[in-house]
C-alpha cells in the first residue's frame, strides 16, 4: 500500500500543477482571441479549476469506480465551501460586490437541491446524467450571455487584472494549454489507481476515499487561487472560483461520470453527503448574499464553515469504516 500512497501524493501534486498550467494557458489563449474578461473567467477559468474533478471522475467511472467519481464531485463541493472559503475568510474577511455572483448563487442552490431527484432512487441512470449535462449546457449559455453583457461588473475587473498579469504570448498560451491537459490526464490516472488501491487495502468504499483524500486534492487549485485572490484584494474572484467550480461539479462532473457508467449509490450519499453539501450551500448564501446590505463572509462565519467541515469529516470517518 506504500506505493499506492506515494502514487496518490505524486498524482495530486502533478494534478494541481498541471491544472494551474492548463488554466493559465487557456485563459491567455482566450484573451489573445479577444474574449471578454468576465467570459474568460466564468467559462474558461471556471472550467479549468474543475478540470481535475472532471478528469478524475471520468477516469474513475471508466474504470468501474463510479463511487469514487461521485465522492470526488460532492466532496469537492463540500471542501470548496467549508474548507476553502472557511479558511480564506478566517485569513481575511471576504467582501462581495459582483452582481453576477449574486445572480449565480441562487442558481447554485437550486441545482444543489435538484440533485436530490437523481439521488432519490439510489442510482444515477444514463438518462438522468444526460439531463444533468443538458442543464449544464443551459447554464453555460446563460454564463456566456452574462459574460458578454457584464463588462462593467466588479468580477470582470478582477478577472481582467488576473489575465493581464500572465503576460503570455499566444504561442506560450497554446503550449501550456496542451501540456497542462496531457499532464491532467496522466496525473489523474495515477491518482485514481492509488486511491482505489488504498480503499481496497483499508477495506473502505471508494466513495469515502473520493469524499476525503481525492476531494481535498482536487480542491487545492481553488484553495490556492482563493487565498491568492483575497491577498490581492480580489474578493469577488475568490467567491467566484468556488461558485463556478461547484456548479461544474454538480452538473458536469456528475453528469459525465453517469453517462460513462450508471452510478449505484450508498443510501448515506443522500442522507449524509448531499444533505451536508446542501446545508453548506445554503449557509454560504445566507452569509454572503444579503439584499440591500454590504455582503461579506467574516471571520466568525469562516470559523463556522471550518467547524462544519471538521464535524462532517469526523462523521464521515465514523460511518465510512
Amino acid at each position: 500500500m506504500l506505493f499506492a500512497v506515494f502514487a496518490v501524493i505524486f498524482g495530486l501534486a502533478l494534478l494541481v500543477w498541471s491544472a494551474d498550467r492548463f488554466v493559465d494557458g487557456a485563459a491567455s489563449t482566450a484573451n489573445h482571441l479577444g474574449m471578454p474578461p468576465l467570459l474568460i473567467g466564468m467559462v474558461i477559468i471556471g472550467f479549468g479549476t474543475s478540470a481535475p474533478e472532471m478528469v478524475v471522475s471520468a477516469l474513475a467511472s471508466m474504470q468501474g469506480n463510479p463511487g469514487l467519481a461521485l465522492g470526488n464531485a460532492f466532496g469537492s463541493n463540500i471542501t470548496n465551501i467549508a474548507l476553502v472559503l472557511g479558511l480564506t475568510a478566517v485569513l481575511a474577511p471576504i467582501a462581495v460586490s459582483s452582481q453576477v455572483l449574486k445572480r449565480e448563487m441562487p442558481l447554485l442552490l437550486a441545482f444543489t437541491l435538484l440533485m436530490a431527484w437523481p439521488l432519490y432512487d439510489l442510482v444515477i441512470t444514463e438518462i438522468e446524467a444526460w439531463i444533468l449535462l443538458a442543464m449544464f449546457s443551459a447554464y453555460m449559455g446563460w454564463s456566456i450571455y452574462q459574460g458578454m453583457r457584464g463588462k462593467d461588473d466588479a468580477l470582470a475587473a478582477e478577472y481582467d487584472e488576473e489575465i493581464q498579469a500572465q503576460k503570455m504570448s499566444l504561442k506560450q498560451g497554446i503550449s501550456w494549454l496542451i501540456v497542462g491537459l496531457v499532464l491532467l490526464v496522466i496525473s489523474s490516472r495515477i491518482l485514481v489507481w492509488g486511491a482505489v488501491d488504498i480503499a481496497t487495502a483499508l477495506g473502505v468504499s471508494d466513495l469515502v476515499i473520493g469524499l476525503t483524500v481525492v476531494a481535498i486534492g482536487t480542491s487545492l487549485p481553488e484553495l490556492a487561487s482563493s487565498i491568492a485572490a483575497v491577498r490581492k484584494n480580489e474578493h469577488d474572484l475568490a467567491v467566484g472560483n468556488v461558485i463556478g467550480s461547484n456548479m461544474f461539479n454538480t452538473l458536469a462532473v456528475v453528469g459525465i461520470a453517469g453517462v460513462i457508467h450508471p452510478i449505484d449509490l450508498d443510501p448515506l450519499v443522500l442522507s449524509r453527503d448531499w444533505l451536508t453539501m446542501t446545508v453548506l450551500t445554503f449557509l454560504l448564501a445566507v452569509f454572503s448574499f444579503r439584499l440591500n446590505r454590504p455582503t461579506r463572509v467574516n471571520r466568525i462565519q469562516g470559523i463556522v464553515l471550518l467547524l462544519c467541515y471538521a464535524a462532517y469529516t469526523i462523521y464521515l470517518l465514523q460511518t465510512g469504516f
